[in-house]
């Protein structure tokens, strides 16, 4: 994973509360470097262990409801970029057409993807996006171009790394639909409280960041999940 020169960044990021992160970041090339070359080696492993698994989880998605095995929802990766997420689908088809956010009890939601989102094997197929590059395993988890809009100009730092699978305001906010759920204005809701203190818990971790630390919240993301 190499950065960018700060020139050739997005008009839009080179500006000063983006440089002080991306001068951390251009410090530690060689373990941007590591981090890539680590996801290219274990989400291919992990790509080929899983395929059983992958092939169950498409047979009960086509057997529990009509539609396609994955849901394509375009979001926001490293430089600002858009692609197309791979997310094994567990709702209705042409759910995003309603609300952009899941609570708990969401009517959308079919009764495989119940299971498969207690366990979070949605987000298993993401490996393929790790595979091409559009994601990351430890990263800032992927937002809706709708949500980006509405960044600060700090949180767009943010986009410096590939958008993860999991991160540390993951971890923090692993029921993040329950609790949306309580909420009267969802969206309101994940825009004015959520979203910012998730987002600092994704800077600091820009602040921070080395490999090891990437290795951490992987461990504490699978702590999490079986938990």
């Amino acid at each position: 994973m190499i950065l960018r020169k700060w020139e050739n960044l997005p008009k839009e990021m080179q500006i000063p509360e983006v440089k002080e992160y991306y001068d951390l970041l251009s410090k530690k090339k060689f373990q941007l470097v590591l981090k890539r070359l680590f996801d290219i080696v274990v989400s291919f492993t992990l790509l080929t262990l899983l395929s059983p698994l992958f092939i169950i989880l498409a047979i009960a998605i086509k057997l529990d409801s009509k539609g396609p095995v994955f849901y394509r929802q375009t979001r926001v990766t490293q430089y600002g970029e858009e692609f197309r997420i791979f997310k094994f689908r567990s709702m209705v088809t042409d759910a995003d057409k309603g609300s952009l956010l899941t609570v708990g009890g969401d009517s959308r939601i079919t009764r495989t993807g119940k299971f498969i989102r207690k366990y979070k094997l949605d987000e298993f197929s993401q490996l393929i996006d790790v595979l091409r590059g559009t994601m990351t395993f430890v990263g800032t988890r992927p937002e809706v171009p709708r949500y980006v809009e509405k960044y600060t100009p700090e949180m767009l730092a943010t986009l410096l790394l590939p958008a993860g699978i999991t991160s540390e305001a993951s971890v923090y906010y692993k029921d993040e639909n329950e609790l949306l759920d309580a909420a009267e204005d969802v969206e309101k809701t994940y825009l004015e409280v959520v979203l910012p203190d998730k987002m600092k818990y994704n800077l600091a971790a820009i602040k921070s960041f080395s490999f090891i630390d990437d290795i951490k919240v992987m461990i504490l993301t699978a702590l999490a999940v079986f938990k």
